[in-house]
């Protein structure tokens, strides 16, 4: 280990020039790590704000389904009193939930590629259009969007028709 090589050091620059002053050693590692650190920690709290608003888009994705499955909970009732398939009511409301993930990464993209211009000299390693960074967060997008509208997609499929012509 580096740390081991000090005492050798100090002793050789004693030897070379009693008068200079070997007060600090540090690796290469370090010096590199302590340059970066400012721009490592924002990177990082860019990183920690964009999850947390991914989750934020999909409570919220998830909670406007689920209001309008609710509001539509007659509607469903009777299409599946007429013989809609429950698979078919599934279909629909998850195509419903795709299209507002759709508006939002048509939306969301062209965005991010100007923001990620704006922010190019926080990157390393990577491009700021980067497209399999853009492909990778694209498609994160479709999943939880869909995983966001299967509970309430679900939960339509399951409504029974009698109930829900009872209801109101």
């Amino acid at each position: 280990p580096p740390v081991r090589l000090i005492p050798a050091m100090r002793a050789a620059l004693k030897r070379a020039d009693p008068g200079l002053p070997a007060v600090e050693f540090r690796t290469m590692e370090q010096l590199v790590n302590r340059s970066v650190f400012t721009r490592r920690i924002v990177a990082q709290l860019l990183a920690g704000f964009a999850g947390f608003g991914l989750i934020l888009a999909s409570l919220g994705l998830y909670a406007v389904i689920s209001y309008s499955v609710s509001q539509r909970t007659r509607e469903i009732g009777v299409r599946i009193a007429l013989g809609a398939a429950p698979l078919a009511m599934q279909g629909q409301i998850l195509t419903q939930t795709m299209t507002l993930a759709a508006i939002g990464l048509a939306i969301g993209l062209p965005v991010a590629w100007i923001a990620a211009k704006a922010i190019q000299g926080l990157l390393f390693g990577i491009l700021s259009s980067d497209p399999a960074t853009f492909g990778g967060v694209a498609a994160v997008v479709v999943i939880v969007a869909g995983l966001a509208g299967y509970v309430p997609a679900r939960r339509a499929s399951r409504i029974d028709p009698v109930l829900a012509l009872r209801s109101e």
